[in-house]
């Protein structure tokens, strides 16, 4: 039964093992891309099968319970829906189609690994798995000559952020004598006080920062979103946030509600948010625009986790899923639009909807999600996350985030803008989609507008999932 408990970890632990061989044998780009979907799908239900299963393992250090299940689920997902944008992985040479996969792979089975950590050095060696996954990840790209850059960037401010987090991890040992996280959660709200244990939970959390691309540990967003391959930008833009908003979420809840690390996370919102927007506004290339879109986002995230009360952590549960939905969307038009690999600027969608109806119909809906319009997924997303901080009494904050969100419309409509209304410099052909692709665009689409329409569901599953928190 144990074994069977640990069954998205062993199953991506051989999936890694597979394309390590696969890497040692002679290159075939389809073949590579076959088993990766077939073997992403597999994953996908294998995982979902483990949601309801519960245990503690390793004296606590690691736990199977319904939060961390829920987001292996939606990391599997979110391994599936990017492993299916590569039908035709131009950005990447293809000898390294194997490696490209096995990276993937190993990232993903790192993040599950931190999701289930109940022990800070257990937490610290999962999230490297993953980060050094990434790193090597994101310089695979060929013919750009801007992915050396981004790879050394990411990498440099990733080592930075490592070494602050771990030691942020030692005050937290030496101020509680403990690194488990439940002995933290009942050791910590009384200790908050003193310096050792504050600026030590605010170093661990910086790791997190750092994957969430909150301010001020951006920086490394824009280049790697604009160098790296457009498929790995994709992961970099769902899955990671995704899990960061999960591991965020699980450690302040140990801390009881402290007000004095609240306010901290209160400037760290209102900056993200108002940087991110405000700077996306003069963005030409719609990579750097999301780039600049997911700094705001992490303000909007922040926010659910600064309640630091349940219904603020199920909204976050929410946004992390509705976030993984409307991001994937927009880079499903990007990949299929530039299918040869190169970035694409805001101005190059010129004439996309006579191009595609539907892939104009789904960017569309992708960044009115983004854009907090209703009746989609993102709009009750910001809604569920506004709401818990007014329930704590944060008018202003929420007054700052909604002023955040009529600004970031600007730059959103000027995509739909130039997706409908302007005309290319040149006749462009026609973009040609598969069956697989034109069913998972029109389900893209669903999900968003279902999940703003009937969220009722996918909100009290959020509300059961962070019932395992401290």
């Amino acid at each position: 039964m144990k074994w069977w408990i640990l069954g998205p970890e062993i199953y991506f632990l051989v999936v890694a093992v597979v394309f390590l061989t696969l890497s040692m044998t002679r290159h075939n780009g389809r073949r590579d891309f076959s088993a990766a979907l077939f073997l992403a799908g597999l994953g996908v239900a294998l995982t979902l099968a483990t949601v309801r299963l519960e245990v503690s393992m390793v004296y606590g250090a690691y736990r199977v319970d319904l939060f961390s299940q829920v987001f292996k689920g939606m990391l599997s997902m979110g391994f599936f829906l990017v492993v299916s944008l590569c039908s035709n992985l131009n950005g990447i040479r293809e000898g390294r189609h194997s490696e490209f996969y096995l990276l993937l792979t190993t990232c993903t089975l790192g993040m599950m690994l931190l999701v289930s950590s109940q022990e800070l050095l257990t937490m610290y060696v999962a999230l490297e798995l993953a980060s050094y996954s990434l790193y090597a990840l994101v310089p695979m790209r060929s013919g750009a000559g801007q992915q050396m850059e981004a790879g050394i960037k990411y990498f440099l401010i990733g080592i930075a952020t490592s070494a602050l987090m771990l030691f942020g991890m030692a005050s937290l040992f030496a101020a509680t004598q403990t690194t488990l996280i439940s002995e933290l959660s009942l050791k910590l709200p009384g200790l908050l006080n003193t310096p050792m244990a504050f600026i030590g939970l605010l170093l661990t959390l910086c790791g997190f920062f750092f994957k969430l691309a909150l301010f001020p540990f951006h920086v490394w967003a824009p280049s790697v979103y604009q160098g790296a391959a457009n498929q790995v930008t994709a992961f970099v833009a769902t899955a990671t946030k995704v899990i960061a908003m999960a591991m965020l979420a699980r450690l302040v809840s140990t801390t009881d509600g402290n007000t004095s690390l609240a306010r901290v996370l209160i400037a760290l919102a209102i900056i993200s948010m108002t940087y991110g927007n405000l700077v996306a506004l003069v963005q030409k290339d719609f990579k750097r625009l999301l780039a600049y879109s997911a700094i705001a986002h992490a303000g909007y995230a922040l926010i659910g986790i600064l309640s630091m009360n349940p219904t603020g952590y199920a909204a976050v549960v929410f946004y992390a899923v509705a976030y993984l939905a409307m991001t994937f969307t927009c880079f499903l038009v990007v990949v299929r639009v530039s299918a040869d690999g190169r970035d694409l600027s805001i101005v190059q969608l010129a004439g996309l909807h006579r191009r595609s109806p539907l892939l104009a119909m789904t960017l569309m809906v992708g960044v009115f999600s983004l854009g907090g319009i209703p009746p989609t997924i993102g709009f009750t997303g910001k809604f569920l996350v506004f709401t818990a901080a007014m329930q704590k009494g944060y008018f202003l904050l929420v007054l700052i985030a909604m002023i955040n969100v009529v600004v970031s419309l600007y730059y959103y409509i000027q995509v739909v803008r130039a997706t409908f209304l302007l005309e290319p410099e040149e006749e462009l052909p026609p973009i040609n989609l598969s069956a697989p692709t034109t069913i998972l665009a029109a389900l893209m689409i669903v999900v968003i507008v279902a999940g703003g329409i009937f969220p009722r569901y996918l909100f009290q599953l959020a509300g059961a999932t962070v019932q395992a928190l401290p």
